[in-house]
């Protein structure tokens, strides 16, 4: 099964959020993660509001997992620590 990579997040801080993002892109890139959102229009119906929204689809659960934990996703994350509020879930598609 495919599985979706969901992430909301809130930006304080541009600079070092532009470093996690391409460093991320790569880490995602090196998993076989395709993004299917990145940005764009939304609408808050329930929750916390978050205005970014980012969905990547990868091979499976295991995959989407490994590339969080990988090295290059890990020093993405210490740009991201501080420069954002996240959320982040993985969940399993159903095809």
């Amino acid at each position: 099964m495919g599985a979706l990579w969901i992430s909301q997040v809130s930006v304080s801080n541009e600079g070092p959020y532009r470093e996690y993002a391409r460093l991320a892109v790569e880490a995602i890139a090196a998993h076989g993660g395709e993004f299917v959102v990145r940005g764009g229009r939304y609408v808050q119906l329930e929750g916390q509001e978050r205005p970014r929204h980012v969905v990547v689809r990868f091979p499976d659960l295991e995959t989407a997992e490994a590339c969080y934990r990988s090295d290059l996703y890990q020093q993405a994350l210490t740009h991201a620590r501080g420069a954002s509020e996240r959320d982040l879930v993985i969940v399993e598609t159903t095809d």
